[in-house]
């Protein structure tokens, strides 16, 4: 029984997951949405909640405890200067987490996780792709193999060899 055990290992050492989760982050921030397996992005939404407060402090010392997490100075610029901003006046929540198919090698449940109230929310969601690759469209036949009408055959050339 797993009493009082907080986080996940997600089958990795110490090392190897403080470092998978400081990429994962860094990622996070750059692009402001990823897509990533559901367990690291359970894992994932604790840290970058965690740094969006520290960058909401904004002072110094915030800054100097988020570099130590963000792998990249542009990022963490970003991550103080708009992203620390935007949140100035909400209080928590401040990732999305939205389940989507299973990944074709293993199945492997992905999830999206993306910063929340960044304007995407005026767009409705894509649907995601079918599960293994069926075709939606199942009584159709592709173009590529559509029987070719029959025609009459070109005259056939006369050889070069003569009778």
């Amino acid at each position: 029984m797993r009493h009082r055990i907080a986080g996940r290992k997600l089958g990795r050492t110490t090392a190897h997951r403080e470092m998978l989760l400081r990429n994962l982050v860094t990622s996070l921030f750059q692009y402001e949405k990823i897509v990533t397996t559901e367990a690291k992005a359970k894992e994932l939404r604790k840290l970058a909640d965690k740094i969006i407060t520290l960058a909401k402090r904004g002072d110094l010392h915030a800054r100097r405890q988020a570099a130590e997490v963000v792998m990249d100075e542009t990022v963490l610029k970003k991550l103080f200067d708009a992203i620390g901003t935007r949140y100035k006046d909400r209080n928590g929540g401040y990732t999305r987490m939205t389940k989507l198919e299973y990944r074709m090698g293993d199945g492997a449940p992905l999830a999206a996780i993306e910063l929340a109230g960044v304007g995407v929310d005026a767009a409705p969601a894509a649907k995601p792709a079918s599960r293994r690759g069926r075709r939606e469209d199942k009584g159709k036949v592709p173009k590529t193999r559509q029987a070719k009408p029959l025609t009459a055959s070109p005259p056939a050339a006369e050889s070069a060899i003569g009778p």
